[in-house]
């Protein structure tokens, strides 16, 4: 069947593009949930035959995914899951507070009143059921508001880093959901984030959304042993 299906590919470039979608897709969502060990090899052969393709474009999603910083690849040893480790996450939240202030800040110079609001009544809406909600779908909706901010920033480059930074974070972030403490301060941090934002004070918005990031830093060291335990204890 792989056999087949390169062929179906080489014979079919829209084929082939939808095949590499597809894999990126399943793959991207498997590094950010870190279903694969850290540090271990990735076996391509089977993955290939699990994806029923070739290994041509599975490498070609394997090299997209190390790009966005989800996988390692070290020559004679292949691809592998990055690892987990304080330095590395604490490095990538220093680069997500930045880039959060700026889009906190340009938001809310460029958005208009009516963005505003929709974006307000929207998490207000959420916020009434967050702690109710899955880990899951806490997480997707904590990234939406960030990503939505980005979006209100008018500049698609930040947009695209903070997406990179959510998808390299997200297994964090799911754990961080189970608790229902973390989920009221979230919410609770939104809503002042939202204030300054609303009321045109972009050093204040930025303010509140540095201290929001800087806050889940510091729990990260918690997060990252519970998360590093998952990964080898199970």
């Amino acid at each position: 069947m792989v056999k087949a299906s390169s062929q179906a590919s080489k014979g079919d470039p829209k084929k082939s593009s939808s095949s590499v979608d597809r894999i990126y897709e399943q793959l991207k969502q498997m590094a950010m949930n870190y279903k694969f060990r850290p540090g271990e090899p990735l076996n391509e052969v089977e993955l290939a035959a699990s994806f029923q393709v070739s290994r041509t474009p599975l490498r070609e999603v394997l090299n997209r995914l190390v790009a966005e910083g989800l996988l390692d690849f070290v020559p004679r040893k292949g691809f592998s899951c990055k690892p987990l480790d304080t330095k590395r996450v604490f490095d990538l939240y220093e680069v997500r507070c930045g880039l959060e202030m700026m889009s906190a800040r340009l938001a809310t110079e460029r958005a208009t009143d009516e963005e505003l609001q929709e974006l307000l009544q929207v998490w207000q809406n959420a916020a009434q059921s967050f702690c109710t909600l899955t880990p899951i779908e806490c997480a997707r909706c904590d990234e939406q508001f960030h990503e939505r901010l980005a979006q209100l920033s008018r500049n698609s480059e930040l947009l695209h880093m903070l997406q990179n930074i959510n998808a390299r974070a997200h297994y964090l972030r799911l754990i961080s959901m189970e608790e229902e403490h973390y989920r009221r301060t979230t919410c609770a941090e939104h809503r002042v984030i939202l204030q300054a934002i609303c009321e045109r004070n972009p050093e204040a918005a930025a303010n509140c959304m540095s201290a929001h990031v800087m806050l889940r830093q510091e729990q990260l060291v918690e997060v990252i042993k519970e998360g590093i335990a998952r990964l080898y204890l199970t």
